[in-house]
């Protein structure tokens, strides 16, 4: 059998449904993966209070290969999960945003689905909710129907996009879905170069999230197409570095990226601007990790580009934040993440 991708030798619609049989019905449990591409332990170790919570027969069915999950306070948000799964991020979302946000999770998988309503009750009980604050939906992330325009808060998947087969029309409807100053935060697999059909048409590789992955340039290039000017690289781990005898290296990485009205400038610009960390993120009071090459001291004046200013000022995070209007322009900023390790990709982003 032969596995269909962008370019693919077989349409959509066998794709997923040959997805769906092996996430429905093949894989029992992450143990069963051969890759262990999707099988972080980030989300566990993390969140381990939360998921004394959750019931076993949901987290059996965790696949992720990051943690997609932002590091403030979501309070009274509302969270859309992109291939939500059995629920176990979703439900860790309905945690964080309290009995006042709630939590949308799209999946296409019937037997997942079925998973993650049967238990919806059982954890709003357990998290001390009158009512689930949860609801999960049937349906496929490129186009997730049920979700309004300009209605979610925070959009985030977990190692699902590389599974799609029009991964563009994924981030259109992110685009579409959020509102102004919303943010995507996900993860996912990535590649230091794209990948060859010896993968990308091998079932297995494509059903456990390598045959799908996406070159990391290819993948960037995708969310500025669709809005995301200036997405930021918050995390990477390498997973692998050879993949069926190809010196292929596989990153997991965690992004973010907001919807902005009025675009961000295409590069990293000097307008004179500083942020001040006010350190009154409760659990993080001496300093505030924004992405890889961004972590602000409390009390510290750091400059900032235009964008990253607005990242900050313009968006939730604005009430962490003390930002300065700009100045005038300055050219270029020195915007930069460390030294990629041997083997890792560097960052895509516009601030590299």
């Amino acid at each position: 059998m032969t596995q269909a991708t962008e370019n693919g030798s077989l349409n959509r619609d066998r794709l997923r449904a040959s997805l769906s049989e092996f996430y429905g019905r093949t894989l029992k449990t992450s143990a069963d993966l051969s890759e262990k591409a999707c099988c972080t332990t980030s989300t566990l170790s993390r969140f381990r209070d939360v998921l004394e919570l959750i019931p076993t027969a949901v987290k059996d069915k965790h696949y992720g290969c990051g943690c997609p999950l932002p590091e403030d306070d979501l309070t009274g948000l509302t969270v859309l999960d992109l291939g939500s799964g059995a629920g176990v991020d979703a439900f860790i979302a309905s945690y964080l945003v309290g009995p006042e946000g709630f939590v949308h999770g799209v999946d296409m998988t019937d037997e997942q689905l079925a998973v993650a309503r049967e238990n919806a009750p059982v954890v709003a009980k357990r998290f001390g909710y009158a009512r689930p604050n949860a609801a999960f939906h049937k349906g496929f992330i490129e186009t997730a129907d049920n979700i309004p325009d300009n209605s979610v808060d925070l959009v985030i998947s977990d190692c699902v996009v590389n599974l799609s087969p029009a991964k563009e029309e994924v981030f259109r409807t992110v685009w579409r879905v959020l509102k102004p100053g919303g943010e995507l935060y996900y993860s996912d697999i990535f590649s230091d170069r794209r990948v060859p059909e010896t993968i990308r048409n091998d079932p297995r590789m494509v059903a456990e999230c390598l045959g799908g992955a996406d070159y990391e340039h290819d993948g960037f290039d995708r969310m500025k197409d669709a809005g995301f000017l200036d997405p930021r690289v918050v995390s990477r781990r390498v997973l692998q570095t050879e993949a069926m005898g190809e010196p292929i290296t596989f990153s997991s990485l965690t992004v973010r990226a907001q919807k902005f009205e009025t675009p961000l400038d295409r590069r990293c610009e000097d307008y004179g601007q500083v942020a001040i960390y006010k350190g009154n993120l409760p659990g993080s009071p001496a300093r505030f990790i924004y992405d890889d090459h961004h972590a602000f001291e409390s009390g510290r004046p750091t400059p900032v580009c235009r964008n990253t200013a607005r990242m900050l000022s313009d968006t939730r995070l604005a009430k962490y934040f003390d930002v300065t209007k700009p100045v005038r322009h300055f050219g270029l900023f020195a915007c930069a993440p460390a030294s990629a390790a041997p083997g890792e990709v560097k960052p895509a982003g516009a601030c590299c």
